[in-house]
């Protein structure tokens, strides 16, 4: 049973219906037995970072998912839900995050070409580092797929543990892993095919 944690943020529906959709029972849920029952947990989230941190720890999720990463179960956070994995952000202030992989999130606008649009929106290619092994996330798919993103703000110092990068006119993380931690910064339920098999493949690691 893979749990979508339920915060008051994010695309829930989506992604259960994705999950449903190849084969894998997924429940919706903001309880804390629950989510500890869970074989996998995937942790989504739109919007600012503070709010979404602040609705963690009001739930005491935040101590949930700490348990469930020192377990080794398989934890895949989304967009939002990937920068709150990260040590900190710099979204209008600075704001602790889980710490689950060092790095810190910052306004795309640092680094990309002056005049792009921000919010980053669209379909872009993956492409993977060359120095690690391919990702377990992408066993079912080819570099250059496309993925779906809409974005601001973009990890940054967390060369280490990126899986794949993506191009908007520089490099930007596209998704990270440590461990039994995994982060997409674009959105698989929105990805079609390419994104299910993604879940796919994240539906298949397990502690």
């Amino acid at each position: 049973m893979t749990v979508i944690i339920d915060y008051g943020v994010g695309n829930l529906f989506s992604l259960k219906s994705s999950l449903n959709h190849i084969g894998f029972e997924a429940e919706i849920s903001g309880d804390a037995d629950i989510i500890k029952k869970a074989e996998r947990i995937i942790l989504p989230g739109v919007g600012a970072f503070r709010d979404a941190a602040d609705k963690l720890s009001s739930l005491r999720l935040d101590d949930v998912l700490r348990e469930s990463k020192n377990s080794g179960k398989p934890i895949l956070g989304i967009c939002l839900g990937m920068q709150l994995l990260f040590d900190k952000s710099l979204e209008y202030g600075e704001y602790p995050g889980l710490g689950f992989i060092h790095g810190e999130i910052r306004h795309i606008g640092e680094s990309i070409a002056p005049g792009l649009k921000i919010p980053h929106i669209g379909w872009n290619s993956l492409l993977f580092p060359r120095s690690k092994p391919k990702s377990e996330l992408y066993r079912y798919i080819s570099e250059g797929d496309m993925v779906y993103f809409v974005h601001s703000y973009h990890a940054c110092g967390c060369e280490d543990s990126i899986s794949a990068y993506t191009e908007y006119s520089t490099l930007l993380t596209a998704s990270c892993e440590c461990g039994n931690v995994f982060g997409t910064q674009f959105h698989p339920e929105k990805s079609g095919e390419v994104g299910l098999e993604i879940l796919r493949a994240f539906c298949g690691i397990s502690a």
